[in-house]
């Protein structure tokens, strides 16, 4: 597999990586002390077409692939993780079920208005009783003549508050189990709709994450996306997308530890010679760009046969997040170590990474759910 970059993705990634240390950078530090929502920054990632990268440009994307948004999320993830957190959710698990599972009527309107920055998307799934466990879904959507009322709650919403436009996942026949799961498009505007207080976040700060609760909201059937009872359907291949996103965030995130470390080791100096010439040093620095280095073939791999015609990759997808988030991880608490006292201190970057890292291994799907989605298809025999 040959994954020498196209000039247009070497393009879209130079372009990205100069827009977040010109841009995003100045002021993230100060953004997430104050837990400041990058509005600003957000609109000019639209005008730059980054907030609906695969997305056909008939509907508001900029039709690129699966790299080159992989690309992306790792550019702005080495600067600032909570502003690639919010573009791959926009991009990944509202944009993309809407292109591939919407009908037209939506992708012109709804999926227009996201992929091109004039709204932002987020995705409803979690509930406080299902977290991992996504098919045990309570909130409710009942048929009403030409309309669908739903009833309900969701945890952990990236976007909440900031998004117009949600995917909610709901229970249209709760006899079926995972078969009467349904998804519906949902507008902030909905009447009945409401937005609870952000939660307090050990990182990613700078992204708005909240529950939502819905009261009587009253959605037109044309904005059902898909047949009732194909949402698990639409949320699993879905994650098989978005998983490859996290999966360079973690990257992202492991390359400004790595970064940070090396500049550090180089500069510090320890029993009269510099970090990086004491080799147990030197020896963790080595380590940590192995991991990255094999973080990004898995990444990147999944990345490619995500767009094979007919592949399903659950497998690859998973494998990828597993390994790079637990890899961003420890490169990140290997950083802290390098930087010592100082890698405690807010006034130091490592600190953040460290923070804005944990999450990686939990949201769209924890490392234990990757395990068991790779261990199943290996011994399926697929």
């Amino acid at each position: 597999m040959n994954f020498d970059l196209t000039e247009e993705q070497i393009r879209i990634r130079d372009a990205v990586r100069d827009f977040a240390e010109s841009e995003i950078a100045p002021g993230v530090a100060e953004r997430e002390k104050h837990e400041r929502f990058p509005t600003e920054i957000l609109r000019k990632l639209g005008e730059l077409g980054i907030l609906g990268m695969m997305v056909p440009e008939r509907y508001g994307g900029s039709g690129t692939d699966a790299m080159s948004y992989i690309l992306a999320v790792e550019e702005l993830a080495r600067v600032c993780a909570s502003t690639a957190v919010i573009m791959s959710v926009n991009n990944s698990v509202f944009c993309h079920p809407v292109w591939k599972f919407g009908t037209d009527e939506q992708k012109k309107t709804i999926l227009g208005e996201v992929a091109s920055g004039r709204a932002l998307g987020a995705y409803a799934l979690t509930e406080s009783q299902s977290g991992s466990d996504a098919a045990n879904q309570k909130t409710r959507a009942v048929r009403d003549g030409d309309s669908y009322v739903l009833n309900g709650a969701k945890a952990w919403v990236t976007n909440a508050g900031e998004a117009k436009w949600y995917l909610v996942m709901t229970m249209t026949d709760p006899e079926a189990g995972t078969r009467g799961i349904t998804g519906f498009l949902v507008s902030s505007e909905d009447a009945g709709f409401r937005v609870g207080a952000p939660e307090e976040k050990m990182g990613l700060r700078a992204s708005k994450t909240a529950g939502i609760f819905l009261e009587d909201v009253r959605v037109p059937a044309w904005r059902r996306l898909g047949a009732e009872g194909e949402g698990f359907t639409i949320a699993m291949r879905t994650l098989d997308h978005s998983r490859i996103g996290i999966a360079a965030q973690g990257i992202g995130i492991a390359r400004a530890c790595y970064e940070a470390s090396v500049e550090y080791a180089k500069m510090r100096e320890t029993f009269g010679k510099k970090l990086a010439e004491h080799e147990i040093i030197a020896f963790q620095i080595a380590d940590m760009k192995v991991q990255i280095e094999a973080a990004k073939l898995l990444t990147y791999r999944a990345a490619v046969d995500s767009e094979k015609p007919g592949r399903h990759v659950s497998r690859e997808t998973s494998m990828a997040k597993v390994f790079a988030t637990e890899a961003c991880n420890a490169i990140a608490a290997r950083a802290v170590q390098i930087f010592g006292g100082y890698g405690y201190s807010r006034e130091y970057a490592v600190e953040r990474y460290y923070r804005d890292a944990r999450v990686t291994t939990i949201y769209e799907g924890t490392s234990e759910i990757q395990r068991m989605v790779v261990s199943k298809n290996l011994l399926a025999g697929r």
